[in-house]
């Protein structure tokens, strides 16, 4: 493992900084395997796609919740410790989505659970991880180590997409119920959370509580800044609720009538594309600077997205969205690596999880009322009102944060 981790990492990633990306990278295989045929699986027992959307909203609110706290205690806590409750809570999700069929006892599940509906990372796990690999690697590659954890999850989320249609094959081929097959992806996730915790069980940063443990506070020097970056993140997230993956799917098939195993590969497209562009962020950073290549990036991304409700076939509508996710997760490792360069170190933690919370919790809102404008019509409504909110984001952005820089980019 040493000699791998050296040939993909920076130079100065650490044995720990390897563990977490490995860690991330299985987690995205299994919320890409999920999160695609979530929807139909939804579908399959009978939900409306308003009661898809309130599934979907459910369970980003309750991972929300979720990570809140866990951002705020994590101060005084082993972190190897949260980590290895939060991959038994992910085991029991598993179970509980492959064991339940009706939908208030979906809801409470998804509430309380780990399931993960997009193709972002909105999870318990994402405060403690970002937190523990920003002390991992020097604060020159920190951005390159980002984009490295980015890139597994995102890649292996790929693998996870284009496999979820695997269940409807097999059970078209051999005379299966489908149900039944569909239950058994969720076994397949809950045991993901298996292999993590053997993982989180090698870490050794994680084995007593962190540095800032004596802080009186989870956030005090850095409160302005983060509350700041947070009301930005959640417009983002709100305008990206609108098209996460399972609503996406939703759509497609709304309004294309396009098949699941049809759907898988095209996200499985989506998803290598945006991993790969994720290696190209450490580069223009360097160049250009974090908040000029979090912006920049992310504007073209939100033009595909716009054109792609428009679009008369499902061949150009597959297009676009290819071409909108070439571009739109390259902000993610320059965001990650912003956050916690600008923030104290005792408080990165807190800070990962008060800017990501709302993200979660905006990201919430919006694929209920997704789900409620597809009811009414097919047409790509949500696609048009996400990307318009996610360009509101990025021009407050560049206009609030462009002076305010990193230590290694200087004043």
């Amino acid at each position: 493992m040493k000699k791998l981790y050296r040939l993909l990492l920076p130079a100065s990633a650490t044995a720990d900084a390897a563990r977490l990306v490995s860690a991330r990278a299985l987690r995205g295989l299994a919320d890409g395997f999920v999160s695609v045929y979530l929807a139909e699986y939804l579908r399959r027992l009978g939900m409306t796609p308003l009661q898809v959307g309130a599934v979907v909203t459910t369970t980003l609110v309750g991972s929300s919740a979720l990570t809140l706290i866990v951002g705020l205690v994590a101060h005084r806590l082993s972190p190897r410790r949260i980590l290895l409750w939060a991959t038994l809570l992910m085991f029991i999700t598993g179970i509980g989505f492959a064991s339940v069929s009706d939908f208030w006892p979906l809801l409470v599940i998804g509430f309380a659970g780990t399931l993960n509906p997009s193709a972002g990372d909105v999870s318990v796990f994402l405060p403690t991880e970002q937190s523990i690999l920003s002390t991992e690697i020097a604060a020159s590659e920190r951005t390159a180590v980002f984009a490295r954890y980015s890139l597994g999850g995102t890649l292996f989320g790929a693998f996870g997409a284009l496999a979820s249609g695997l269940p409807e094959s097999v059970a078209t081929r051999f005379g299966w119920d489908p149900l039944s097959a569909f239950r058994v992806g969720f076994l397949l996730y809950g045991a993901v959370a298996v292999a993590l915790a053997t993982q989180y069980l090698g870490l050794q940063h994680g084995r007593a509580a962190q540095d800032g443990a004596t802080a009186k506070a989870p956030l005090s020097r850095s409160r302005s800044v983060v509350l700041r970056l947070t009301a930005l993140f959640a417009l983002d997230s709100f305008g990206g609720g609108f098209a996460i993956d399972s609503m996406l799917a939703l759509w497609m098939l709304l309004r294309f009538d396009l098949p699941l195993h049809a759907a898988a590969s095209v996200f499985f497209g989506m998803r290598v594309l945006s991993a790969f562009s994720q290696l190209l962020s450490p580069r223009l950073a360097a160049r250009f600077g974090l908040i000029e290549t979090m912006v920049f990036t992310h504007i073209p991304a939100n033009l595909f997205l716009v054109a792609a409700a428009f679009m008369p076939n499902a061949t150009w509508a597959v297009t676009f969205l290819l071409l909108r996710m070439a571009f739109s997760q390259m902000d993610v490792p320059a965001r990650q690596s912003y956050v916690m360069a600008v923030v104290a170190p005792e408080e990165r933690a807190a800070a990962a999880s008060v800017t990501n919370v709302p993200r979660s919790l905006a990201t919430a809102l919006s694929p209920l009322i997704a789900g409620a404008l597809l009811q009414r019509t097919s047409f790509g409504w949500p696609l048009i009102a996400g990307g318009l909110c996610k360009l509101a984001y990025d021009f407050l952005l560049l206009a609030q944060f462009r002076h305010l820089r990193p230590p290694e980019e200087g004043v």
